[in-house]
């Protein structure tokens, strides 16, 4: 799946789904990848966040900001932690950032989750 250019919007979370993962759910390398994520979302600012990108399929960091009771620099760190662990990308549109869920790490989330 490819990002919409920022100027329209990120992809939807609803996007139509992509042939099946096969990668396994079970093991050593699922363990560390389910590890990865829940460290991820192990903050409740992050859920918020989290939440929030997935009933608005997309925002700027700014909307973001308005949303939580927290500093930019602190809605910045988060979804600095939620983009390396996969869960959401970014695209720059000139001074803004367009943030929205990688619908896919989502499903992989959820499978390894599953799996317990």
């Amino acid at each position: 799946m490819s990002l919409a250019p920022a100027k329209d919007r990120c992809a939807p979370v609803t996007a139509p789904r992509e042939a099946p993962d096969l990668r396994p759910v079970e093991g050593a390398a699922a363990d560390e990848e389910l590890a990865t994520l829940a460290r991820a979302l192990g903050h409740p600012a992050r859920v918020q966040i989290m939440r929030l990108l997935v009933r608005r399929e997309a925002c700027v960091c700014g909307a973001i900001v308005d949303e939580l009771p927290l500093a930019q620099s602190t809605v910045s760190q988060h979804l600095k932690v939620l983009r390396e662990a996969g869960l959401v990308v970014g695209e720059v549109d000139g001074p803004r950032v367009c943030y929205c869920v990688e619908p896919r790490a989502v499903r992989r989330l959820k499978a390894l989750v599953g799996s317990l």
